[in-house]
């Protein structure tokens, strides 16, 4: 009891120095987590792990530990600490909600009440979920800690409670401030925790609109209703941390958690949480049958890199409607690496020629009549990768097929469809031959996979 009193007491302070800036800085060192520097304009920023939300199981991790700015992603505590007051009983769905001054001049997204408005704590917290609404989120922080400053200390030292070593808490809603940084693996954590704690209220983080006065509202994360068994999280965005997004999806009784941190855009974004799912429910299916995988052998879509394609209006959350994504022209690269491994897929994407409709010329046609003639020599089949066209899963086969022609020349490309993917295979090899190839894939650091028949 004393310990708690005396990190609160600690939490406290720090945000009394917070308030008062010409003090903050001469006191940084004597409170630890206001020593942390802000981020470095120079570092990546992309951040992504995924995990087993019923076991805590870390299926991958890139730079999970790495301090990045949460954005909007904030608002997931600022909404456990509000579950948290309801389940206690310190608060009420029906309670009101005042809008202060400072509320009211909070920067987009917001609600755009005005001061002296209210609205109900189960109204406040779909605006938080849905609408990620920031003069909500510094309301519900002043109904509960008396000040925005006294409830993101109180943010901070539940945070250090909940296991997350490596972040500290400014303010409610996830507005730009250098020193408000978290980790990947660090929201993984509170994403785990808000389900294992207050199940009865995460089902606001699957609903997919709300309207408020007349005025319907729509959820930013917009891999709800797109990807079968999403149901939550949320989404951020500010200028310095890029878009992030923690979400969580079921399928065959097995919950997993992505969380993404800065990619260039909303797209990329949603693209990379997706694949990280879909590759990790694809490894946990396997793992039940007794192989030995990981999520980084089969990842075969690259991290999303690059500058911000297109600033968000908004700031703490991110909108990109209308978006249009526009591809770089350049060719591939001559050499081959893992790099490239999945980048001339990408081709398919610039109008150059349709991959059903390839050029046409004797050596083809020649070589296409030997397959045809040609029966398997084995059962045994070699998997290259798992995409989501069955496009670019037949690109991959003919660049693997070009490039190791020795250990896949004879042997039966297809994409096969399976839980929403599509499986570049090679078919047709002994079990010795299936693993010759998968070595040479190796070799150069590509991953493959041996698959037995049966």
């Amino acid at each position: 009891m004393f310990e708690r009193a005396r990190r609160l007491f600690l939490a406290l302070g720090a945000a009394v120095l917070t308030a008062v800036s010409p003090l903050a800085t001469s006191a940084q060192a004597q409170v630890p987590y206001l020593s942390m520097p802000s981020l470095p304009t120079t570092a990546p920023k992309y951040a992504a792990i995924v995990v087993d939300a019923k076991t805590g199981e870390v299926l991958y991790a890139k730079r999970a530990d790495s301090p990045r700015y949460p954005a909007s992603i904030t608002k997931i505590m600022t909404l456990y600490l509000t579950f948290e007051a309801l389940s206690s009983g310190r608060l009420r769905s029906d309670d009101r909600v005042m809008i202060s001054p400072r509320a009211a001049a909070q920067a987009p997204t917001k609600l755009g009440l005005s001061a002296g408005d209210s609205l109900t704590v189960n109204e406040a917290m779909q605006a938080l979920a849905i609408k990620s609404a920031n003069d909500i989120a510094v309301a519900l922080a002043e109904k509960l800690g008396g000040s925005e400053a006294r409830f993101a200390a109180m943010m901070t030292l539940r945070a250090q409670e909940l296991g997350m070593a490596n972040t500290r808490f400014v303010n409610a809603s996830g507005l730009p401030d250098s020193r408000q940084v978290s980790t990947a693996r660090d929201i993984g954590i509170l994403s785990r925790a808000v389900m294992r704690d207050y199940p009865q209220y995460y089902r606001l983080f699957s609903q997919q609109s709300f309207t408020f006065r007349g005025t319907p509202m729509n959820n930013h994360n917009g891999l709800l209703g797109a990807m079968p068994g999403v149901d939550g999280l949320k989404t951020g965005y500010t200028n310095a941390s890029g878009y992030n997004l923690a979400v969580s999806a079921v399928r065959d009784n097995r919950r997993l958690i992505a969380v993404v941190l800065g990619a260039p855009s909303t797209a990329k974004r949603n693209n990379n949480a997706e694949d990280l799912l879909l590759t990790g429910f694809d490894v946990m299916n396997r793992r039940a049958r007794g192989e030995k995988i990981t999520i980084a052998q089969n990842l075969f879509e690259p991290e999303p890199a690059g500058p911000i394609e297109r600033p968000s209006v908004e700031q703490g959350d991110g909108e990109q409607d209308g978006l249009k994504i526009v591809l770089a022209s350049a060719p591939p690269p001559a050499s081959f690496s893992s790099n490239d491994f999945v980048a001339p897929t990408r081709n398919l994407l610039r109008g150059s020629q349709p991959a059903d409709t390839p050029k046409t010329d004797k050596k083809t046609d020649k070589k296409k009549a030997e397959k045809e003639d040609r029966k398997p020599a084995g059962k045994w089949i070699v998997q290259v990768g798992a995409f989501k066209s069955k496009a670019l899963a037949k690109e991959q086969l003919a660049l693997v097929e070009k490039r190791f022609g020795n250990h896949f020349g004879k042997a039966d490309g297809d994409a096969d469809s399976i839980g929403g993917t599509y499986r570049a295979r090679f078919k047709g090899f002994t079990e010795a031959s299936a693993k010759d190839a998968c070595s040479a894939l190796k070799a150069k650091k590509l991953a493959c996979m041996v698959v037995k028949p049966g």
